[in-house]
C-alpha cells in the first residue's frame, strides 16, 4: 500500500529539524505526497521520555555537530551551530502552532524566518526581544503572532500534539511518519522517500 502523507513532528530549536525542513517539501512534492506539519515541544518530549539532546553527552555532541555540517553541505544549505544552544522554544513553538491554525498560508514564512534566525544567523532567540524581531523580520505582525502564542487554545493544541507524539513513540526531533511507520532524524529522509515510492 502506498501512503501519500508524511507527518513531520518538529521543533525549531532542533538543527536536525531545520535540515529536514529544507528537504521534506521537495521530497513530498516529487512523490505527490501531502506534508502534514506537526509542531511539538521538544522539551516536553524529552521530559516525558527521559531523552536528552546529544549535546548533553560531550563526545556525542561534538560528533553530532560534524554530522549535521556534513548533511548541510550535502543538501547545499547553510548551517551555523548556534552558540546559544539550547534555545528554549516554548514561545516560538506556540507561535508556530498559532500561525498554523490562524493563518496557515503564512506558516512557511514564519518557519523560514525563525529557522534562519537560529540556524543561519545564530541569534539568541532565548531573548524575547530577538524572538519577536525574528517574527517581524519574517514579514508577520509580531504583536498578532504573540497574541496567538499566548492564546489558551494555542497552548492546548501544542500540548496535545506533543502528548500525541509521545504516545506514538516519538522521543526526539525531527520524527516523520509515513502511515504507521516512524522515521527518526533528518538522516532518515531516504527511508521516507522510499516509503513514498
Amino acid at each position: 500500500m502506498t501512503h501519500r502523507r508524511v507527518e513531520f513532528f518538529f521543533d525549531v530549536g532542533s538543527p536536525a529539524s531545520y535540515l529536514a525542513w529544507t528537504q521534506l517539501p521537495r521530497i513530498c512534492a516529487a512523490a505527490g505526497a501531502e506534508l502534514a506539519w506537526r509542531p511539538m515541544l521538544l522539551g516536553g518530549v524529552f521530559q516525558a521520555t527521559g531523552n536528552a539532546s546529544p549535546a548533553a553527552v560531550p563526545a556525542k555532541g561534538r560528533y553530532s555537530s560534524i554530522d549535521l555540517a556534513r548533511h548541510a553541505q550535502r543538501y547545499g544549505v547553510p548551517l551555523v551551530m548556534n552558540p546559544h544552544f539550547p534555545i528554549i522554544t516554548l514561545f516560538l513553538m506556540r507561535a508556530v502552532t498559532g500561525v498554523q491554525v490562524a493563518m496557515p498560508e503564512r506558516l512557511q514564512d514564519l518557519l523560514g524566518g525563525v529557522f534562519r534566525a537560529i540556524w543561519v544567523e545564530a541569534l539568541d532567540l532565548n531573548d524575547p526581544a530577538l524572538a519577536v524581531d525574528a517574527i517581524a523580520r519574517a514579514g508577520l505582525d509580531a504583536g498578532g503572532v504573540t497574541d496567538l502564542a499566548h492564546a489558551a487554545d494555542t497552548k492546548a493544541r501544542l500540548r496535545a500534539t506533543t502528548e500525541e507524539a509521545v504516545a506514538r513513540g516519538v522521543f526526539g526531533a525531527p520524527t516523520m511518519f509515513v502511515g504507521s511507520e516512524m522515521y527518526f532524524g533528518q538522516d532518515r529522509l531516504d527511508f521516507v522517500r522510499e516509503a513514498l515510492a
